[in-house]
């Protein structure tokens, strides 16, 4: 190879891309009994911290463009999660809120990220190599929303 700099194994946005990849699949079986995918579970979980908000917020929080989070909020709708209703005030605000049937998801979703810790905890990767990593990827993330 002529580039050194271009070996997968020398990419900082691979294993990043592969974890992100592997801890969603990890996400899955706990998701399917609640009947949703995780991009909806992000949803529900800015929803179930912060109640009403706008699109504009949410697609903020998840740093999601809204014509990406549009059509996912169109389907929670259709399972009946979530309601979106325009603002009186300013009719470009859209903003949504939790269905009941939304709301009674959390109490089970709240045991997904105690199985989900479980099951990546290792005697290899330990939870406080766990809250680091965390850590260390909310200040890249911090960085690069900056620039």
């Amino acid at each position: 190879m002529a580039y050194e700099q271009l070996k997968l194994s020398n990419q900082l946005c691979f294993p990043v891309y592969a974890a992100s990849r592997l801890i969603t699949k990890k996400y899955q079986p706990y998701l399917e009994k609640l009947g949703i995918t995780y991009p909806q579970y992000l949803v529900l979980i800015v929803l179930w911290e912060h109640g009403k908000i706008t699109v504009s917020e949410l697609s903020g929080k998840l740093l999601l463009n809204t014509n990406t989070l549009t059509p996912l909020l169109k389907r929670m709708m259709t399972m009946g999660l979530l309601n979106r209703q325009r603002s009186q005030e300013d009719e470009r605000k859209v903003f949504i809120e939790l269905t009941e049937k939304g709301r009674d998801l959390e109490e089970e979703a709240a045991k997904i990220p105690q199985q989900l810790a479980d099951g990546l905890i290792s005697e290899t990767l330990s939870v406080e190599e766990l809250i680091d990593l965390k850590e260390k990827l909310d200040k890249v993330i911090e960085h690069l929303k900056s620039q």
